[in-house]
């Protein structure tokens, strides 16, 4: 018959051993000079070792560099001075894996004595999905406040090329020598491009008005296929490698060519001696285990187009910074730092993602993830757009910016449409209850005074069925964030447009059969 505290000492033996093998943490013992004499099985996963392969060796070889040579040091000041450095404490360092990868880690170490001899028992918390979460959140973060800072300068300067395009229209007109057309018309290429690169700025911020179609992506890769053999040269070889039965992706059409397009464009400078340029698309269904590596994105099902070079590839520093505004590795003068900003902000705003996978030396993929539509996309052409007409009809125009205000009045009467002006919705409205007669509202999207131009459209579609709304904005952050259907009944000018835009918007909008409210 046994011992009772011989049994009531294995028992408490076997209660440690089940303790230690259930850990989710790895759980080391050291003597007083640093030998390890216990491993728990976390411990064998988190470092890569088979148990055995601890028992004997100086913990040590668990660290990188300084933990690596000052460890034994600090063990010895500790038994010398009785000052901790970790022990009892806990402080976050570094681990290093038998594949000499490392990794942080939160280590909390206490002391006992047994049998006259001092150890260590350390455990170990890895902390790198934690790291990575809040990687990803102040990623995150920086990302939408430099949304917010570049979608307002956009705005404001969408609002100053309005008035200096159509201004120089206006005069150009009046204008009668071939030199002085000259002079202007080169100022209006040099607005147009300043209108480009605020585009870019706003389809970044996630302030573009977009204007989705179901379609299958497959059909936009095999349309640039020509396109791209162009651009590329003979130095790059193009292949495509696209999932024949893809699902079908409600997107802006115009969008996705542009990316494809600038994902090209940046595969071929990154190949100044030539290589392959790999266009692909998939199905792909999005877990919480991908979830996590894409920033979060929403679990479900979602088309995947990659671009892939073989050339020079990113550093993390480089690739961690790639979507932001004005970021380039290229030289002066040949980009402005837009084009995969761009692209993030327009795989944000459909409803997906973009993420880039690069090593220096292994070329870069580009990944942009698009919901999943459930519809067969439509193959019916757009209507012909109408020319512009002007038949007296009477125009008010709502708009806070008095330069804006005023030189479209000045455009439409151009046009030969009379006009009235509200500053806001509220004077808008009060001129709607007083007024008859009018044709259209032309109304600015995003105005001070508590009412959007949005809800004033829709005011006006209870108040006044049948009256035309058209709105126009150059920052159009209020739209983005309403229902897509509804969106879709409302027509939107964006700032800057020229006066050909203009008179076609106008014409098109007063013929409506439709209100801002109705159906179809």
């Amino acid at each position: 018959m046994s011992d009772p505290d011989t049994s009531a000492l294995l028992g408490q033996a076997r209660k440690l051993q089940a303790i230690l093998e259930s850990a989710v943490d790895a759980i080391i013992t050291i003597d007083g000079v640093g030998i390890i004499t216990t491993v728990n099985p976390a411990a064998a996963r988190l470092f890569g070792y088979a148990p055995a392969e601890f028992i004997g060796r100086n913990v040590h070889f668990l660290m990188p560099e300084p933990y690596h040579s000052a460890h034994d040091g600090y063990i010895a000041n500790y038994r010398r001075s009785g000052t901790p450095k970790i022990i009892g404490i806990g402080r976050e360092v570094t681990g290093r894996r038998r594949d000499g990868s490392t990794f942080p880690m939160h280590l909390a170490v206490s002391e006992f004595e047994m049998d006259g001899r001092i150890f260590f028992t350390g455990i170990i918390h890895d902390l790198s999905g934690q790291k990575q979460t809040e990687q990803a959140l102040r990623q995150a973060q920086k990302m939408e406040a430099m949304g917010q800072l570049t979608g307002g300068i956009a705005h404001d300067f969408n609002n100053l090329l309005t008035v200096i395009i159509g201004n120089l229209e206006m005069l150009e007109a009046r204008l009668t020598t071939t030199a002085q057309r000259e002079l202007t018309t080169e100022a209006l290429e040099a607005a147009d491009l300043g209108a480009r690169l605020t585009a870019r700025l706003l389809a970044f911020a996630r302030r573009s008005h977009l204007e989705p179609e179901v379609v299958n992506l497959n059909d936009f890769v095999l349309g640039l296929t020509d396109l791209l053999h162009r651009t590329l040269g003979a130095t790059i070889a193009l292949s495509n490698s696209l999932t024949p039965r893809l699902w079908p992706t409600r997107i802006d059409p115009s969008q996705v060519e542009s990316a494809i397009v600038n994902l090209a464009v940046n595969a071929r400078d990154a190949m100044p001696n030539g290589g392959r340029l790999i266009v692909e698309t998939a199905n792909v269904s999005v877990d919480t285990a991908m979830s996590e590596h894409l920033d979060g994105l929403q679990t479900g099902d979602y088309v995947r187009l990659s671009v892939a070079d073989t050339g020079q590839g990113m550093s993390a520093d480089v690739r961690e910074r790639a979507f932001e505004p004005f970021f380039t590795t290229k030289e002066k003068g040949r980009g402005t730092g837009l084009g995969l900003s761009m692209i993030y902000g327009f795989a944000k705003q459909s409803g997906g993602h973009a993420s880039i996978y690069s090593e220096p030396g292994r070329g870069t993929t580009v990944n942009i993830y698009l919901p999943r539509h459930g519809e067969v996309a439509s193959t019916a052409e757009e209507p012909e757009s109408h020319e512009p007409i002007s038949t007296g009809k009477t125009v008010l125009v709502v708009e806070d910016d008095p330069r804006v205000r005023k030189l479209t009045v000045s455009r439409l009467e151009a046009l030969g449409y009379a006009t009235l002006v509200a500053a806001d919705a509220h004077e808008a409205l009060h001129i709607l209850a007083r007024e008859i007669g009018i044709d259209l509202v032309f109304t600015d999207l995003v105005m001070p005074g508590g009412m959007s131009g949005y809800e004033l459209a829709h005011r006006i579609a209870v108040d006044y069925p049948g009256l035309q709304v058209l709105l126009t904005s150059g920052y159009a952050d209020e739209l983005v964030r309403r229902d897509a259907d509804a969106i879709a009944h409302l027509k939107v000018l964006g700032k800057p447009y020229r006066q050909a835009d203009l008179a076609r918007a106008i014409a098109e909008a007063i013929e409506s059969p439709t209100g801002p409210g109705a159906e179809g």
